[in-house]
């Protein structure tokens, strides 16, 4: 290939086999205050798999390059850089789904140079997501509950680990017993197995959650909420149902639960950078004390995109779906 091109996986239609790797020029050298980063390895999210499909909140016109986080390597530096070729870092900005993009400097949050290239791959989306959710929503202090479901989820594990690292009870809801015994071993207080028939998910000793986390939507979200004290707070960050959130009557009016929605890129537009550069930071340091992180299930390199897409897609799968780019020099 050569030096004047690059790969990209391209969405070319509605759907998740409408893919393709497609050979286009190399971005422009960087400017002043920028960077040009080498995409080693790129993460497949859900939120991917919905834009793809047309299910997301907001989606590109067709062609359009998806991808919403990864890890690189800076390749070029222009003037006014403190960041130097060779720095490993982390692209803020989507449409990561590339091998090279040039970008300005301070859209980058630079790495340790012997950082796991797999678990900084996917430091942008899951681990914020679980952070931000436990310290941003309620004031919740150590000692206190909370409950969340579809808990074998890459958030899920997260929230595991982050709620551990605040001296957070972490309760974890899942549909079948292997997920549970994965969640255990991980270091889970404690596990429900709930299929979604039978009595709504409870604390242990009558205990209730100040905060709940739903992935699912629908009916799991009202037997989620079970579980939470009055005028606690349910947040619903996902949808995997495909059904909308739903809370009794009885929980809103007469016990004051309170449903509201998360979604990480509108925190991003209001958190504000101090706040981001707070996040990034702790979740660094987290990382670089092996306190946070998520299981790989495949990698791929990007010529296998579609089937990279298409395992990512499968139910059961174990863990997270990587690609890797011609400037991942490591073992796959």
């Amino acid at each position: 290939m050569s030096e004047n091109t690059i790969r990209a996986i391209e969405a070319t239609g509605n759907g998740l086999t409408e893919l393709a790797v497609t050979t286009k020029s190399a971005p422009a050298a960087p400017g002043p205050g920028e960077v040009t980063v080498d995409m080693m390895i790129v993460t497949i999210n859900p939120a991917d798999l919905l834009m793809l499909e047309g299910r997301y909140g907001v989606r590109p016109p067709a062609p359009f390059v998806p991808g919403s986080e990864g890890v690189g390597r800076i390749s070029a530096a222009g003037p006014d850089v403190t960041l130097r070729p060779g720095d490993i870092v982390m692209p803020m900005p989507g449409n990561t789904w590339t091998e090279q993009v040039t970008l300005p400097a301070r859209h980058v949050v630079p790495l340790p140079a012997n950082v796991d290239l797999d678990q900084a791959a996917m430091l942008k989306a899951n681990p914020a997501t679980a952070l931000v959710m436990l310290e941003d929503i309620v004031p919740l202090q150590a000692g206190d509950w909370v409950i969340l479901n579809a808990a074998n989820s890459a958030v899920g594990q997260n929230v595991v680990k982050v709620g551990a690292a605040l001296g957070l009870r972490i309760a974890c809801v899942v549909r079948r017993e292997g997920a549970a015994q994965a969640l255990r071993a991980l270091g889970a207080e404690v596990v429900i197995v709930d299929d979604g028939t039978g009595p709504a998910p409870c604390l242990p000793d009558g205990a209730k959650a100040r905060l709940a986390l739903d992935a699912i939507g629908g009916a799991a979200t009202e037997r989620l909420a079970a579980a939470v004290a009055d005028r606690g707070t349910v947040v619903n960050y996902g949808l995997l149902s495909g059904e909308s959130p739903r809370l009794s009557a009885h929980d809103l009016v007469f016990r004051g639960l309170t449903l509201r929605g998360f979604w990480l890129a509108s925190w991003f537009a209001t958190a504000g950078p101090a706040r981001i550069k707070q996040v990034y930071a702790q979740l660094v340091a987290w990382l670089g004390e092996g306190r946070i992180g998520a299981k790989v299930d495949a990698h791929y390199p990007i010529e296998r995109a579609a089937e990279a897409v298409a395992h990512a897609a499968r139910e059961g799968r174990d863990g997270k779906v990587l690609i890797t780019t011609r400037f991942h020099t490591g073992p796959a």
